[in-house]
């Protein structure tokens, strides 16, 4: 079995690629997927920590953890809709409606 460290490792190496789509990306789909990942990458290290320290509240964790990424991608995936509906486009450096 891999030690702790190689699953923080990891777990870092998503959450900063999903750090980095989400700040350096325009495409609002991207974006989520880039959200998704960080979500991932911290339920690696609360699954690696959970098993590192005999606990199973990690797990629970990352069950909640899995419900709001469930509710986030389908409010956002209904947002990106409406906005492509009314935009024709995902870019979210072209969907000014909310500025004023």
């Amino acid at each position: 079995m891999a030690p702790l460290s190689h699953y923080l490792a990891v777990s870092a190496i998503l959450f900063v690629i999903g750090t980095a789509g989400v700040l350096f990306r325009r495409n609002a789909i991207i974006i989520f997927m880039c959200v998704e990942l960080m979500l991932n990458a911290v339920n690696l290290t609360l699954i690696a920590f959970s098993q590192f320290f005999g606990d199973q509240t990690g797990q629970i964790l990352v069950f909640f953890v899995m419900t709001v990424a469930a509710a986030e991608a389908a409010v956002g995936l209904a947002i990106v809709i409406a906005l492509f509906r009314n935009k024709q486009t995902v870019d979210v450096a072209k969907v000014n409606i909310l500025k004023w």
